[in-house]
């Protein structure tokens, strides 16, 4: 049933005598995050420049004149779902420190939210307009990295090479469990934690 300015369903009902149902209103912080979870599992199964505003309004189950209460484009509304994945990404993560309960969190987040996590990490990585999002996630948790590794990797060529590559090990270890059908789901964060460790006593290898 699509939600339309004076009620619920598909439109057929306007013009025809027939009595509609009442618009099902909601908060309007309600109706903004039922739009931006819509919008993120529209854009995360299509793309954003084969995703339209038509597409979301089907998946929130609402009409596109709603959406145009809450966003004046698709631009700002794809941003939006972005900056709401990032968030949630942060409230589960942490942003401050990497502790040995940073992945397993990072693999809860990705679990929860499989659609905003490949929509940041995956899709706008690829769109010019939205890369500097995830440009700036990744430099940050670089630098945040760093400033850990440097402990205990002496050479510092090799501690940022390891800083890098840990939050490339991390993604891409999260994505490919989500895309496995997430196997043996206790066991998935030992697994890539290992694989991240790995990379860090490849760079202490000579000392």
């Amino acid at each position: 049933m699509i939600e339309t300015e004076t009620g619920t369903g598909s439109g057929s009902a306007a013009g025809t005598g027939t009595e509609s149902e009442p618009v099902r209103r909601l908060p309007r912080a309600q109706r903004r995050a039922q739009i931006l979870d819509a919008a993120t599992r529209a854009f995360a199964r299509t793309g954003y420049a084969d995703t339209s505003l038509d597409d979301v309004a089907l998946e929130a189950g609402i009409s596109r004149v709603l959406l145009y209460r809450h966003f004046e484009s698709k631009s700002e509304m794809y941003r939006a779902a972005l900056d709401h994945a990032c968030a949630r990404l942060g409230e589960r993560v942490g942003t401050d420190h990497f502790t040995d309960q940073s992945i397993p969190a990072f693999l809860d987040a990705a679990a929860e939210d499989p659609d905003g996590f490949r929509l940041v990490f995956q899709h706008a990585a690829r769109e010019p307009e939205f890369r500097d999002l995830t440009d700036n996630l990744t430099h940050a948790s670089t630098e945040l990295a760093l400033r850990q590794l440097r402990e205990i990797i002496p050479e510092p060529a090799w501690a940022r090479w390891a800083a890098r590559m840990v939050f490339i090990v991390a993604i891409e270890g999260a994505i490919a469990w989500l895309d496995a059908d997430r196997p043996d789901p206790d066991q998935a964060a030992a697994r890539i934690d290992a694989a991240v460790h790995g990379v860090i006593e490849a760079a202490r290898a000579s000392y």
